[in-house]
């Protein structure tokens, strides 16, 4: 079937239909993260309790190296079909055959250069780990043009359906091979695990079968786009596998432990609350970018609204992690404390990153993303490079200070782009501070007054302290992304006739 294809590439998708299509998929999105953040916060909490941080480090240092492999195998062609005007079926059946070819070269590859990764993390455990992971290479290229065509059809709905029972039952294969002693197989198994539950789903769902057909136009015309996307991900890829070959080198295993499980919880908030809008403003922002106004208003909602969901829980992490991470991971963990705590803070700052990214490749400039990307990544590790040495806090306080420096750039990246003036792109972030400062005092002061009581009840009492404290500070300076959340939430088929996505557009 062929239900990918556009069949009129000059017909132009209404936009009440392109927005309560992104509302609803806000919503399905959302609720697959909770879905999958829930049962993995469960998961993990079970987890750190059976297996060292050892285990977690030698997963953690292997999944750095993955992404390489399968960016290679991509090669940015998902990225391509997300944001073309048109597709055809010569064009994704070429994308289809390169990713599944490439992908399966570079399992042999990954398998035959593991050995040499073990001497780079000082961890000779890494090497079968990483041999048994080479075949995630494999199935992730052969999901990635379904995956692609779903997303340009904003079919979020199902995509979220399919990343909670995937993540679910993945979850639950980790548990069994962690009860049963496997150690750190139980990661693996839990990354694999998921990888070929989701690529299943995909193919059932995604209604597109390939063709027998590779043209080589089409693969030039691909990867002209693609390769600037894959310069951007590489040298990424590049930088986190350098963080954990240097954090694992010179600190051990356990410390890249401590440090994956800090970045964890950071992550959970993350999903548990704005990350869903920014794969579905990247779709948006490709459709309305020629619309200068509407684009305008698009990317200042989706910004105060990213910091306005995400602001409230990773303040309640900066502020309660001494109380949390115990409670949570218990008290064998407490090296991660302060790591999390820190990197709550820049958190919030990666995901306005994140927003910036899909603006400019909805925008099709991927190259102007590339040299920031690669200048903001080429500091980050030097960064670390410089710090490690001082321990996991001053490696998470130099994240910090690199991603506001990253965060003073891109508002004047943003703003040539978007043709605004800087304070406009300024405002939301000063709003943002503000509410943050005020909600963490707040928080800490109760962090203080509960120092003597237990620790779920204190942590208990600070959150809603910080809570109350952020949303009256939120009325007073953010009430127009308080009043988009709630358009938000209503803006689907389940609620108002007028989403709020469907007017990004009006003005104010």
């Amino acid at each position: 079937m062929s239900a990918s294809v556009d069949p009129n590439p000059n017909t132009v998708e209404p936009t009440a239909e392109v927005g309560r299509r992104a509302a609803g998929g806000v919503i399905w999105l959302t609720a697959q993260k909770w879905v999958i953040r829930i049962f993995s916060f469960v998961t993990i909490a079970i987890l750190t309790r059976l297996l060292s941080p050892e285990d977690f480090g030698t997963l953690a240092a292997a999944s750095t190296v993955l992404p390489f492999f399968y960016l290679l195998a991509d090669l940015g062609f998902a990225a391509y079909i997300v944001q073309v005007e048109k597709t055809t079926e010569r064009m994704l059946s070429t994308a289809f055959w390169f990713s599944m070819g490439a992908g399966i070269l570079l399992c042999g590859l990954l398998w035959a250069i593991a050995p040499i990764m073990g001497p780079i993390f000082g961890n000779d455990t890494v090497v079968p780990v990483l041999q048994a992971l080479s075949l995630w290479v494999i199935v992730t290229a052969i999901g990635s043009v379904p995956t692609a065509i779903m997303r340009r059809e904003m079919r979020f709905a199902a995509i979220a359906a399919q990343g909670a029972t995937a993540a679910v039952i993945a979850q639950a294969a980790a548990l069994v091979l962690a009860f049963t002693g496997f150690g750190v197989w139980a990661l693996v198994a839990q990354t694999l695990t998921a990888a070929v539950v989701s690529a299943i789903l995909i193919w059932v769902t995604a209604r597109w079968r390939p063709r027998w057909t590779f043209v080589r136009a089409d693969f030039t015309r691909m990867s002209k786009f693609g390769g600037q996307v894959l310069g951007v991900e590489f040298i990424a890829m590049l930088r986190a596998w350098g963080e954990a070959a240097v954090t694992s080198a010179m600190l051990g295993a356990a410390a890249l432990g401590f440090m994956n499980i800090a970045q964890r919880l950071v992550q959970i908030v993350q999903d548990l609350t704005g990350s869903a809008i920014v794969p579905v403003t990247n779709v948006a922002f490709a459709r309305i970018r020629e619309e200068v106004t509407r684009l305008q208003n698009a990317y200042l909602r989706s910004l105060r609204l990213v910091y306005l969901l995400l602001s409230l829980p990773l303040t309640v992490v900066a502020i309660t992690a001494p109380l949390m991470v115990p409670i949570v991971f218990g008290d064998g963990w407490g090296k991660s404390v302060p790591v999390a705590q820190v990197l709550a803070i820049a958190g919030t700052l990666s995901v306005a990153a994140w927003l910036d990214h899909g603006l400019f490749y909805g925008l099709g400039r991927p190259g102007t993303w590339f040299v920031y990307a690669f200048i903001t990544d080429a500091v980050t590790f030097g960064t670390t490079l410089l710090v490690a040495r001082g321990g996991l806090v001053a490696i998470a306080w130099g994240f910090l200070a690199v991603a506001v420096v990253a965060t003073v750039v891109r508002w004047f990246l943003v703003a040539r782009a978007l043709k605004m003036r800087v304070s406009a792109v300024t405002r939301p972030f000063l709003s943002l501070v503000i509410i943050v400062v005020g909600a963490g005092a707040a928080g800490w002061g109760g962090m203080v007054l509960t120092a003597q009581l237990p620790g779920i009840l204190a942590l208990v009492i600070v959150a809603t302290i910080i809570g109350v404290v952020h949303l009256g500070l939120s009325f007073l300076f953010a009430r127009r992304a308080i009043s988009d959340a709630a358009s938000l939430l209503a803006g689907t088929r389940f609620g108002a006739r007028v989403p709020l996505l469907a007017r990004l557009g009006a003005a104010r």
